[in-house]
């Protein structure tokens, strides 16, 4: 909205006080000499009233009109562009309820889009889970397995140095329950040429 011209309105209303003093100066004057019967009579000084007041109007005619047409032409200017902003808005406004109406509508759709969605990233991710656990299974499994093979090897080696164990056990006492005194001196004096040589 523009802004008011003071000086303008002021020229304007100093100019409509004038008139109205003015004019009022010159009723005022006309009346107040008292005889009734020279009261309707048209006299020479009444001519020169009503063309004192003639050209005084036609006077503040000429000097009020421009400042009073530019004050109504820029207020009617003004209340233009106020409805042209008004108008905007409304349309601006009629276009967001659109929007908003064509959204509400299409709520149910997108909601259940947003719940499609929402499933399928969950059998996605149940996927990846699944795949990642069968991964780690299959790695535990291999871990296990090679665990197996390990102690596997060491109750083997184990059972084996036992078997060793045992059957030297039974060897020596065989051994010993077998020979004799004989053999003993035999053994002692192979030992020693061997030692010897």
């Amino acid at each position: 909205m523009k802004k008011i011209n003071w000086k303008k309105h002021l020229k304007v209303s100093a100019t409509v006080v004038a008139i109205v003093g003015v004019t009022t100066v010159v009723w005022a004057s006309g009346g107040g000499h008292g005889e009734a019967a020279h009261h309707n009579a048209w006299h020479d000084i009444d001519t020169w009233k009503v063309l004192n007041f003639v050209l005084l109007v036609i006077g503040c005619f000429f000097i009020a009109r421009k400042p009073v047409a530019q004050f109504f032409s820029s207020r009617t200017k003004g209340i233009e562009e106020e409805l042209t902003g008004l108008e905007q808005k409304k349309a601006d406004a009629e276009r967001k309820l659109a929007e908003y109406e064509a959204r509400f509508r299409n709520l149910e759709q997108e909601s259940e889009m947003i719940v499609e969605d929402y499933i399928k990233q969950g059998e996605e991710a149940k996927q990846r889970i699944l795949e990642a656990a069968e991964a780690q299974a299959e790695k535990l499994e291999d871990m296990a397995k090679r665990n197996i093979e390990q102690e596997f090897k060491a109750a083997k080696t184990a059972l084996k140095q036992e078997v060793v164990d045992r059957a030297m056990e039974q060897a020596q006492a065989l051994i010993k329950k077998s020979i004799t005194t004989q053999d003993q001196n035999r053994l002692v004096d192979e030992y020693l040429k061997k030692v010897e040589a």
